[in-house]
């Protein structure tokens, strides 16, 4: 639950008697619950200059060295957020975190040992491989560069007040007792970077989910060459001597894994292409990506699709790959269909499918240097789910791919659902270029895609992956395309939501008002809402409960979980509750259960029973309750967190 209204408690000044003292135990407690928090602000604040494997093998270092030795007191405790308000704990660690990153970008000196920080790290190390957070767009890599730019100092003032949120006079205290001699200098270069603090939750900048490559396999194969010999020799002669008749291995009769597969090699073969006729899909029993035909002005090009295909069975170091989760990023096993191949703004952009992929490979026009591959997995799509593909994103647009079967696309609004909608030209399935969604700063409008075919009308918003997300209403089981006036009324408190749903491989996201609660100073009735965003792999679905008073622009998230049946069609059942203050004044507890919820219980600090599927009760402010509901069958449901 959220309350509102709720001042933050100030911080007590540096070096002042009240400055609470820290223990292994409190720090550990810290770092181990905002673990992946502190490793992305190292990685952040950490010079670039180091590489990206070094520099996250040195993030997860500073952080696990972070702990105290002892019992100390904190320096300074800067106002908190997200649930870390008040934490001497989280407070010291994040010091030591930022004080051990600045130190690492100092140049060594002849005359002076180096701290330890300096150096590359002694653990954690993973042999023989390459780690390096997931490839995020164009505007992550414009940040990165813009971050590089700066000197250590200042980039950690600007990750401190884009990730953690501290106001500048939290930032300068930290800063201070971190080490750094001009402050104010530090603050006055961080000003001059564009402020695109949401940026910095990017899986971009997330040392804690990883892509591996290996390393120089040609040095390694120098420098062991003479220790692999002999190894080889010892277990070809334990082989031999251990195996009855032929013997057998590991592999069994598959051929060596240098060996030219007849079926590897067709894959790689442009001209093997599956090319699908433009007029396939009015005949075909399936209405899926099966059944797209090949567009685009670049089809012909073999040496495009060649160099499309090598890049995706063996990507290169400087290529940035990406993949929605849950999405394997091996090379085809055979040859596989394509799409589209043609010119996109800047860049030549291949698209292929191969039953459970899509795969888009770009490149830019004049070279071949800077490519880009990412993987979306589609597997089950049907006709609403292959309506449209990413091609590209450019300075905020976005250009879609659609359906041969979609006859008319449209930008709409979804803040405003009485507006009328921009219509988008489609040239050989290409969509003209629309507005994406707002990636930073306040929440002003979001921008969906609406596509028109003889099924009807549907709208798609760019999550920031390859496949844009359906829009849905209705109750679990039985939801609907959001095309009416009514689903259009009832996604716009809440389309601002969806960001909280970016890089998750969304297949799908519905809005279903599971309750309307008539508020306690009768100014109105409040709707709850859960929206919850279903995934292509199948887990990780993501569920908000939703609050929204009358004449209010925005809904409010009471809840949110992960990994849960609730408001899905397996388990429609939702249970939430908030901290609702009155135009008097006066703090309630309010609560709702989805339908069939015939009583519900608070406790801890609201102590209330309520029969039906509505609680409201008053409280104080800063209240936590626990809040359990029985359904009509007998069963139990516990309130979303």
């Amino acid at each position: 639950m959220q309350s509102q209204d709720v001042a933050p408690r100030p911080a007590p000044a540096s070096g002042s008697a009240s400055d609470p003292v820290v223990d292994v135990e409190q720090a550990e407690a810290a770092l181990v619950e905002h673990y992946p928090r502190l490793v992305r602000l190292a990685y952040l604040v950490l010079p670039p200059g180091l590489g990206r494997n070094r520099r996250v093998l040195t993030a997860h270092a500073l952080t696990q060295r972070a702990l105290p030795r002892g019992r100390t007191a904190t320096p300074v405790i800067p106002a908190q957020s997200d649930g870390r308000e008040g934490d001497p704990g989280y407070a010291f660690v994040r010091l030591q975190v930022v004080r051990t990153a600045l130190e690492a970008g100092l140049p060594l000196r002849r005359k002076a040992w180096p701290k330890r920080s300096q150096l590359p790290p002694l653990l954690p190390q993973v042999w023989g491989l390459r780690l390096f957070p997931r490839s995020g767009g164009a505007d992550e890599l414009a940040l990165d560069q813009r971050l590089s730019a700066l000197t250590g100092p200042a980039r950690a003032a600007y990750v401190l007040r884009g990730l953690e949120k501290l106001p500048d006079s939290d930032v300068r205290g930290l800063l201070t007792a971190a080490g750094v001699t001009d402050v104010d200098a530090a603050l006055d270069e961080a000003d001059s970077a564009q402020a695109e603090y949401a940026l910095l939750d990017s899986p971009e900048f997330d040392p804690c989910s990883l892509q591996a490559r290996p390393t120089d396999l040609m040095r390694r194969r120098q420098h062991m060459k003479a220790a692999l010999a002999a190894a080889a020799a010892v277990a070809v002669c334990g082989a031999l001597l251990g195996m009855p008749g032929d013997g057998w291995g590991p592999d069994g009769a598959a051929a060596p894994p240098y060996a030219q597969n007849p079926s590897a090699r067709a894959a790689l073969d442009p001209a093997l292409l599956l090319k699908v006729p433009a007029a396939a899909w009015e005949s075909s029993a399936r209405t899926d990506f099966s059944v797209w035909p090949a567009r685009g002005d670049l089809t012909g090009d073999s040496a495009l699709l060649r160099r499309a295909l090598a890049v995706w069975a063996r990507p290169g170091e400087t290529v940035q790959v990406s993949a929605t989760p849950g999405t394997p990023s091996g090379g085809p096993s055979g040859p596989p269909q394509l799409l589209y191949a043609g010119t996109v703004d800047n860049a030549r952009v291949v698209i292929l499918y191969d039953g459970l992929r899509i795969v888009r490979y770009a490149e830019p026009r004049d070279n071949t240097k800077g490519a880009a591959l990412d993987f979306a997995r589609v597997d089950g799509a049907g006709r609403a789910e292959a309506s449209a593909v990413v091609l590209g994103r450019a300075d905020g647009n976005v250009r879609y791919l659609t359906a041969p079967w979609v006859t008319k696309a449209a930008d709409r609004d979804l803040l405003k659902p009485g507006s009328d909608t921009t219509g988008l030209a489609l040239t050989g399935g290409t969509t003209a270029p629309m507005a994406g969604p707002a990636q930073s700063g306040p929440c002003t409008s979001w921008n969906v895609l609406q596509l028109t075919d003889a099924s009807g009308t549907r709208l798609l918003t760019d999550l920031g992956e390859l496949v844009p997300a359906r829009l849905t209403t209705g109750r679990p089981g039985a939801v609907k395309d959001a095309s009416g006036a009514g689903a259009l009324r009832a996604w716009a408190p809440f389309a601002c939501s969806l960001g909280a749903m970016r890089s998750a491989g969304v297949r799908s996201v519905n809005a279903w008002t599971y309750a309307a609660q008539p508020l306690p100073d009768a100014s109105g009735t409040a709707d709850w809402v859960c929206t919850r965003a279903e995934t292509w792999q199948g887990g990780g679905e993501r569920v908000l409960a939703q609050f929204h008073t009358p004449g209010g622009k925005y809904g409010a998230v009471a809840a949110k979980a992960e990994n849960v049946p609730a408001c899905g069609a397996k388990d429609p059942q939702v249970l939430a509750g908030v901290l609702w203050k009155s135009g008097t004044g006066t703090w309630y507890l309010l609560a709702a259960g989805s339908r069939g919820t015939s009583s519900i219980n608070a406790s801890g600090g609201v102590r209330v029973t309520a029969n039906g599927n509505l609680l409201a009760a008053k409280a104080k402010q800063g209240a936590q309750a626990e809040l359990k509901g029985t359904l009509e069958d007998g069963r139990a449901v516990s309130g979303l967190r």
